[in-house]
């Protein structure tokens, strides 16, 4: 098996499996009564103390280097928290809100906002296909949301601007955190971005005081979101990316908001509708659109750098 292939087939697995991972999140709020202020603490703690107990184990020293650094040490609490912990939370407020194919997908506008802030950064105008992309993407998010009505909201819009708030995480995370990725491994800098989500939310909204208890079912969906989630579509994901590129990669990312509106539609029986499907359609085109052209963040950078944290 070729390389190609080989990364191929990793980048869609891992996208896949945030898939799997989202629609598990709108099961456990649906059917099990958790929700998003509950589980996002207990999943990123746990997701972050695997990470960082590993690195432990492997380098303690490199584990903690980060935080000897004054740059650094912001750097990853900007990363960990406004960008990574902060999307994860979102991303399933915005599930708790709608459903698991809606969150994904307007998690997927992230792409055209990272192109227009690289060309901002870059003090150029974006290129035809850019344009077409960005509009592309605002299409599809009309669509999902509207169903076409210039009056009404197919979602609440609480769910909307969750969602996009997501996105504008997913640009934090995937732009700002550059010279920590030339020097440290980015699923170390996961772990301690989990870590500090799962610290700061378990002080924010105090899941011990819920008075919840999740049933069998419950613990069997907690362990999925974490180790299917976060730690398997992850490395899979960046595998993936390191053998194809990032291009090519986030071409097939559109795996995940696929699977998440599948298996929520057949399997949970939330409603996808003609509107939805033309609105997943925009999305795809500008994702199509923006990895043959390349990546955005690749306009303003030398070295390829991406990574996803949610789903």
């Amino acid at each position: 098996m070729t390389d190609r292939v080989k990364g191929s087939i990793l980048a869609l697995g891992g996208a896949a499996c945030w898939g799997i991972s989202g629609c598990m999140g709108q099961y456990l709020f649906t059917t099990e009564g958790m929700s998003a202020t509950w589980l996002t603490p207990i999943r990123l703690f746990l997701a972050g103390l695997i990470l960082c107990a590993y690195y432990a184990i492997k380098d303690h020293r490199l584990l903690f280097a980060p935080w000897k650094n004054g740059r650094d040490r912001l750097d990853l609490l900007i990363y960990g928290i406004a960008g990574v912990s902060c999307c994860q939370f979102l991303y399933f407020l915005t599930i708790d809100l709608s459903t698991a194919g809606i969150a994904t997908i307007l998690q997927d506008v992230s792409p055209a906002m990272i192109l227009v802030v690289a060309c901002v950064l870059g003090h150029r105008v974006p290129r035809v296909f850019e344009i077409v992309s960005i509009l592309m993407a605002m299409i599809g998010v009309f669509l999902l949301t509207t169903h076409g009505s210039l009056t009404d909201l197919a979602v609440s819009p609480a769910a909307l601007a969750a969602g996009l708030l997501c996105s504008v995480c997913v640009v934090i995370y995937t732009m700002w955190p550059k010279h920590l990725q030339s020097k440290y491994p980015t699923p170390m800098l996961q772990g301690w971005a989990f870590l500090m989500g799962g610290v700061l939310f378990c002080l924010l909204f105090r899941p011990w005081e819920a008075g919840y208890v999740p049933g069998p079912m419950g613990y069997v969906g907690i362990a999925t979101v974490v180790c299917v989630g976060n730690l398997l579509a992850f490395c899979c994901y960046m595998q993936g990316v390191k053998l194809i590129g990032p291009q090519k990669s986030s071409l097939y990312s559109f795996a995940e908001p696929a699977t998440a509106a599948i298996i929520s539609t057949v399997v949970l029986g939330s409603p996808f509708t003609l509107w939805d499907a033309l609105g997943f359609a925009c999305i795809f085109v500008m994702l199509v659109l923006l990895s043959r052209g390349g990546h955005p963040t690749e306009q303003t950078a030398k070295k390829p750098r991406h990574a996803k944290a949610h789903s």
